[in-house]
């Protein structure tokens, strides 16, 4: 007696119905205008890079142009989970979405290696950065276009469910606290203090390794089946109010944006199969009203194993 596996549905009375490809095109959306806009904001850095000298200012620069290439990893992440199930992957193509994850990653640590190089070697062999004012433009316009593409990824990955892009929206907001070291550094060589620049390049490096160490887990958790406590508890409470449910066990795994639940529930052993096609979809709606995020829910129906009979043996 197991339940079909089936797709989340929201009804009219429940709020909006899931939109796969409205939510594919506000990804590709996303990762489109993010590129533009940090190509522009690393160009612009790039250049006055060149023109000041400033190590920390060309850590950041070539940081945020190096998302651009990361925006293509993700693109074509999303691109190849939109393949359908084969018999040779079941279940869909959905995880290459958080295997691209891993490539943002790999390019976040890159870019600290990156940074912290550039930053020793300019601490050892010495220089100041000219042109201080283009500088420190450069750094501020850094900031504000990070800022900005950082919030628009992060609200469009959390309405899509989108591990990957939020990762994204994580690595942008890295960049504008690189700008601000960029700044710092600059700020500090026109007072005077040389170090400045190189130290403000160490500090760049720390906070990408940072967030490139919160990405990494977070991608991580995903392809490890790791889900919250809380929307595991939340589904089973949920299941447990429906009628004749004696006990159930719920497990749940990621697939790319699908969370997929499943449920394994006692019912009583004379339970027919109508009954327990009923005591399925009943089981669906509470589990998706309670926890938004499922997208796909299946009832495996497991019946007690009979007691034995009780003979009563009369008394001498």
């Amino acid at each position: 007696m197991t339940a079909p596996l089936v797709s989340r549905h929201r009804d009219a009375a429940g709020t909006a119905r899931h939109d796969e490809r409205g939510h594919r095109r506000a990804a590709n959306r996303a990762i489109g205008v993010s590129a533009i806009g940090l190509a522009v904001t690393g160009g612009l850095e790039l250049a006055m890079a060149i023109v000041t000298g400033s190590v920390a200012l060309l850590g950041d620069a070539l940081h945020n142009l190096a998302d651009v290439s990361t925006s293509a990893v993700v693109f074509i992440g999303f691109r190849v989970s939109r393949r359908p199930p084969s018999a040779r992957y079941t279940y869909g193509y959905e995880r290459a979405e958080d295997l691209a994850g891993l490539g943002v990653a790999l390019v976040i640590l890159s870019s600290a290696v990156f940074a912290g190089y550039e930053s020793y070697r300019k601490l050892v062999g010495g220089g100041t950065p000219s042109h201080l004012g283009f500088g420190i433009a450069a750094a501020a316009l850094g900031i504000i276009g990070n800022q900005l593409v950082a919030r628009y990824k992060a609200t469009i990955g959390r309405r899509i469910q989108s591990a990957t892009l939020q990762a994204e929206a994580k690595h942008s907001w890295l960049d504008a606290l690189s700008s601000l070291g960029a700044l710092v550094g600059l700020v500090l060589v026109a007072t005077g203090q040389r170090w400045g620049d190189p130290i403000a390049g160490f500090a760049v490096t720390l906070f990408i390794l940072h967030v490139g160490y919160e990405v990494t887990a977070q991608i991580v958790h995903r392809l490890m089946d790791g889900v919250d406590d809380a929307d595991i508890t939340a589904a089973r409470d949920a299941v447990l109010t429906v009628p004749e449910i004696e006990d159930a066990t719920v497990r749940g795994r990621w697939m790319g944006r699908s969370l997929l639940v499943d449920v394994e529930a006692r019912v009583a052993a004379t339970m027919t199969m109508d009954v327990a096609a009923t005591i399925g979809a009943q089981v669906e709606n509470a589990v998706l009203q309670a926890v938004p995020s499922v997208r796909q829910v299946r009832f495996i129906p497991r019946t007690r194993a009979p007691q034995p009979a009780t003979v009563l043996t009369p008394t001498a």
